[in-house]
């Protein structure tokens, strides 16, 4: 999915991030994110080139504070700059509320590839949840300290530690978030040992919603609204 930028590079905030009012959200590819807003550069996912992102440019960037979802190569690798969380807890960082919550990875209570972290922050007026990097069912605490996000970051092309299509669909009706942004798919062939597909899945078992192919950004400003709508980013 999409692709890094260049080593070292540091995005400008948009204009419309500096006055604190929505974010903009970059692919960086695989399930990495760059969402700017608030004042802030919250970076989700960063990944080396290996597994299922092989091929990738890695994303060695700068942000203020970076959310992993565990410390697997391919979401958690510590190849950008900035403020690094992977464990669950409560923080205080770049002025924003930031809370991380321990989920099983896989389908099999973290059997096979221990706990991931779910986060929930609020960031230029959205409230964001990134269930990036998770295959496990939520729990109604999970569902409480999750609530109703405006915008909905999850993992989408199945294997042994990402929900498949039908699973993340079911995940965001549950928690009636109004925009949902899939990750960690494979956009053409999977590389070698690559156990996700694409995102097609996903989209079908979200019927009813509206389909926004937006490109690498999106940039989102509250109010949102009801409908529910998908943005796919390349």
């Amino acid at each position: 999915m999409g692709l890094a930028l260049a080593a070292g590079l540091t995005l400008p905030l948009p204009a419309m991030a500096q006055k604190g009012g929505g974010v903009t959200i970059t692919s960086l590819g695989h399930s990495a994110l760059m969402i700017q807003g608030g004042g802030a550069r919250v970076l989700v996912n960063p990944f080396q080139a290996v597994g299922c992102a092989a091929g990738l440019p890695e994303p060695r960037v700068s942000a203020d504070v970076i959310l992993a979802s565990s410390l697997l190569k391919d979401e958690g690798a510590q190849v950008a700059s900035g403020k690094f969380l992977v464990k669950p807890g409560s923080y205080r960082l770049a002025g924003l509320q930031i809370e991380g919550i321990a989920a099983p990875h896989d389908r099999v209570g973290g059997r096979r590839f221990g706990n991931a972290t779910l986060w929930r922050w609020r960031q230029g007026g959205l409230d964001i949840a990134h269930l990036g990097g998770t295959a496990g069912s939520l729990s109604p605490a999970d569902r409480v300290l999750l609530g109703r996000p405006d915008v909905l970051i999850i993992g989408v092309g199945g294997g042994g530690k990402v929900y498949t299509g039908q699973e993340a669909a079911e995940v965001a009706r549950e928690l009636q978030a109004r925009r949902v942004i899939p990750v960690q798919y494979n956009s053409g062939k999977p590389p070698a040992n690559c156990d996700q597909g694409s995102v097609e899945p996903f989209l079908k078992a979200m019927a009813g919603a509206s389909v926004r192919r937006s490109g690498r950004s999106v940039s989102l400003v509250p109010p949102l609204g009801d409908g529910v709508v998908v943005e796919v980013l390349r």
